[in-house]
């Protein structure tokens, strides 16, 4: 039996399909309890008919002042014990500094003092029971899993079974141990698969983390093999996961990056997942509002073109071709047909260029104007595509004669987050043929400035700014 036999006996043996499923983002519940808090403060506050100048002093102070305590981290919502001290640290900086606001201001202080104090201690401990509650769930949510982060170890190495064994005994950390990586030298594999929840090469790696079910990677290999690991890297960083290594001598080799400590190891963070956790909530919440007053807004619009369609060209109103969208995923986009239909790709797929015979009349009205682009506010309702992303290419899809990953390495980048019916690179003048590799390489620069920028705001910028992008464009 050869090695490579023996290991995929033992990688069999040993792995379980995971279960493909998100993880409840931390800061969500850090959120939460900051709403609560504060409404706890406000409610009790009316309830004892408190000085509304004090108690907006107080709700204004006490979120800040606790967020600054760690009132909110991860290892407060899990203990109590840490919880407790710096809840109470911060209401009563927030009592001190409101009181001390209101000296100068009222003269009366005596008077209402007795009423305050009452606030005080109901307000104190009413916060407190809420979270001694709020604990109890959310310590019961993590022993069931519902906040851990998949993680995958790429080194089948005794630094790899340490730190596999280490995350695997943490119980304060939020990770789960999906397997052990590594390609290298079949026989150490064999070894130590023994020990290891052993999944494949890099292959399989990238395969499983293309399939949803990785969040993070922590490469455990000696820098000694620095030229391998450094490609090892350029590889995993076109995927949508967080990179972390082991520090060893790569402090030298990616200097300035962020340092963590995972349980009691230290790592260096070299890429995070891009728009994820509370971020990804407030994306999606973005998509399906703006989706929805999109469609209501622009309904008249749909039903005309329908029919213009029907009435312009016999075939169908709609056209569905496969796109990559997330980590590399292939979805049907929804557009209007502007083809006809005979003449409609959905392989080898050739860009559409000026005065091309393909193109019904209504086709180039509405593809000059970006109407054959709304039905994509399904795509983003779908959940399939944003409001604001890179927008999808063809698989087929060329600049010039070159497929478009042949073109530019970090193409696969473009997919670390869901593609958009709008973009950084559309409103930048970068929209419509890329019959050129110069064109292709603009707009994939300008997609990973997007990507890489992300705010709420920069997506409400480029929505403004598309409607001006649209006159004038070349797109066919």
């Amino acid at each position: 039996m050869t090695n490579d036999m023996a290991l995929d006996i033992i990688a069999h043996r040993v792995v379980a399909e995971p279960r493909r499923r998100h993880a409840i983002p931390l800061d969500l519940v850090g959120w939460a309890l900051r709403v609560v808090d504060i409404a706890l403060i406000a409610l009790i506050a009316g309830g004892l008919s408190v000085d509304h100048h004090v108690m907006i002093v107080a709700l204004l102070l006490f979120p800040g002042l606790a967020s600054l305590s760690g009132v909110y981290d991860a290892d407060s919502l899990f203990s109590m014990r840490r919880a407790i001290p710096r809840i109470a640290q911060s209401w009563g900086a927030s009592i001190l500094f409101t009181l001390s606001f209101q000296i100068l201001l009222n003269s009366q202080i005596p008077i209402m003092l007795p009423r305050a104090t009452l606030w005080v201690l109901v307000t104190l401990a009413t916060i407190l029971t809420v979270r001694g509650v709020a604990t109890m769930g959310v310590c019961r949510l993590r022993r069931a899993g519902h906040f851990n982060q998949r993680l995958a170890i790429y080194g089948a190495t005794a630094v790899g079974i340490e730190l596999h064994n280490h995350v695997a005994s943490h119980g304060a950390l939020t990770l789960e141990v999906l397997g052990v990586y590594d390609e290298r030298r079949p026989a150490r594999r064999i070894e130590l698969a023994q020990k290891l929840a052993f999944r494949g090469g890099l292959d399989e790696l990238i395969a499983d983390i293309r399939a949803g079910q990785i969040d993070q990677v922590i490469i455990a290999l000696p820098w000694s093999e620095d030229i391998y690991v450094r490609d090892l890297i350029n590889r995993l960083t076109l995927t949508p996961v967080r990179i972390r290594v082991l520090p060893d001598t790569a402090l030298f080799a990616y200097p300035q990056r962020p340092m963590v400590v995972l349980g009691d190891i230290p790592m260096m963070t070299l890429f995070e997942r891009p728009i994820s956790g509370l971020d990804a909530l407030i994306k999606r919440f973005e998509d399906i509002v703006l989706a929805t007053l999109f469609i209501v807004g622009a309904s008249p619009i749909l039903l005309i073109t329908a029919c213009a369609i029907k009435f312009d060209s016999p075939g169908p109103i709609f056209f569905r071709q496969p796109r990559e969208g997330f980590n590399n995923q292939r979805f049907r986009i929804w557009k209007f047909r502007s083809m006809f239909i005979d003449q409609g790709q959905s392989d080898s797929i050739r860009q559409a260029t000026r005065h091309d015979p393909r193109i019904t009349r209504i086709g180039q009205f509405i593809r000059r104007t970006s109407i054959d682009e709304l039905p994509q506010l399904f795509n983003v309702l779908n959940g399939e595509m944003s409001i604001v992303g890179p927008r999808p290419h063809a698989p087929s899809t060329r600049a010039g004669e070159r497929l478009f990953p042949d073109v530019i390495n970090t193409y696969a980048a473009r997919h670390k987050v869901k593609p958009g019916i709008t973009g950084w690179a559309q409103v930048c003048g970068w929209r419509g043929e890329t019959d050129t590799e110069d064109k292709l390489i603009n707009r994939v620069n300008h997609d990973l400035y997007y990507i890489e920028n992300w705010s709420v705001w920069l997506d409400f910028y480029i929505v403004a700014r598309t409607a001006f992008a649209l006159v004038g464009s070349r797109a066919y």
